[in-house]
């Protein structure tokens, strides 16, 4: 009686002929083959986890390209003050969907104090009149200003999804001085959350309910200058600076 074989490929691309014991029967392959597939594949596995780590380590890249510094993790960034400095400012990335905050450090340099994701008008570009659903943008060297911290706790609003009047502005409601505009604050997200990051508002700017607190109790102060950038804006130069040194 011929010998019973069974015919292997590892994924090198190698066949092995694996000679089975002559009593073998179809119960006893079923079991041994799993054994014998995973003896092959173990030369295998190394040989993929390094093929993984090469093709991560070596991203296909624009040389000329400038790719700005990400930012500083929070664990990286300063402490929290206490209480806003009267000096910290905010630069609002409509491209990213980021509101940063920026301030000085003990060494007078510019640095990234914190960051959040946050959700802008639902369609993109300038606003141009009340009910375009638009964010508008500060005019280069005009930033907008806060001019009332005001508790929107108790707030609601109706956006006209069937959801009736409900709270939407989360706990505080940051006022912005917007020439030609009204109505145009930072405040928090209740009942749409899941909208952040995103595009969304009716032109106001959303953050987590959590984070709008955060930026009133450590930041934001009446009289805070806040740039909101045009559509695909690119940091500006002095960002790339500011958040490095935040790390150190």
């Amino acid at each position: 009686m011929s010998q019973r074989t069974m015919l292997f490929q590892r994924c090198t691309g190698e066949f092995f002929i694996v000679p089975l014991p002559n009593k073998t029967n179809d119960n006893m392959l079923n079991k041994l083959t799993p054994a014998i597939i995973s003896l092959l594949l173990m030369p295998c596995m190394g040989t993929a986890c390094n093929q993984g780590a090469a093709h991560d380590s070596s991203p296909t890249q624009n040389p000329t390209e400038t790719i700005a510094p990400a930012a500083a993790s929070p664990a990286q960034r300063p402490p929290l003050p206490d209480k806003p400095t009267g000096t910290a400012f905010i630069v609002v990335s409509k491209r990213d969907l980021t509101l940063n905050v920026y301030d000085k450090n003990g060494q007078g340099d510019t640095i990234l104090v914190a960051q959040f994701p946050c959700c802008m008008g639902k369609n993109k570009g300038d606003k141009q009149r009340r009910g375009d659903m638009r964010t508008p943008e500060s005019p280069a060297g005009k930033p907008f200003t806060i001019i009332m911290i005001q508790d929107a706790s108790t707030w609601k609003h109706d956006f006209k999804d069937g959801r009736g009047n409900i709270k939407a502005y989360g706990h505080w409601f940051l006022r912005l001085a917007t020439p030609g505009h009204k109505g145009i604050g930072i405040h928090g997200s209740t009942n749409n959350e899941n909208t952040v990051p995103g595009r969304a508002s009716e032109g106001c700017i959303r953050l987590l309910d959590n984070d709008i607190i955060t930026l009133k109790e450590h930041f934001a102060y009446v009289g805070m200058s806040v740039i909101i950038q045009a559509e695909e804006q690119a940091p500006y130069p002095w960002e790339s600076r500011a958040r490095q040194a935040s790390t150190k």
